[in-house]
């Protein structure tokens, strides 16, 4: 398994708990992040689609990008309205979290050789 494939594996087994985690226990997840439904149906569904990303060297590459730059935004709008303008928590520690994960990720993505074998 290469790189990107381990990477979106990762990362998609751990966002979909946190949103499977969220829905169950609520807010605040771990004292520190402050959720809601909708975000942790966002977790869910970024964290699956790593998840089905990581069948293969090309999607983990395509799928790390644009989950890495979804997660980049959704961390640079808590800086700009950390209620997430009503609709979902984006502020405090959630900030650093999207911020460094959507980096990782889409870091990942874009500089993962997509030409390789996917044996």
């Amino acid at each position: 398994m290469g790189m990107a494939r381990a990477v979106a594996a990762g990362f998609g087994a751990v966002y979909l708990g946190i949103g499977v985690v969220g829905f169950v226990f609520g807010s605040p997840m771990l004292g520190l992040f402050e959720v809601n439904e909708l975000l942790n149906l966002l977790h869910v569904v970024l964290g699956a689609a790593l998840l089905y990303g990581s069948t293969s060297t090309v999607t983990a590459i395509s799928i790390s990008r644009w989950v890495g730059i979804t997660l980049f935004v959704v961390g640079l709008l808590g800086f700009v309205s950390a209620d997430g303008f009503t609709v979902m928590p984006l502020g405090g520690n959630d900030i650093w979290l999207h911020l460094s994960t959507g980096a990782i990720l889409a870091a990942t993505g874009i500089l993962e050789d997509g030409d390789v074998d996917a044996a």
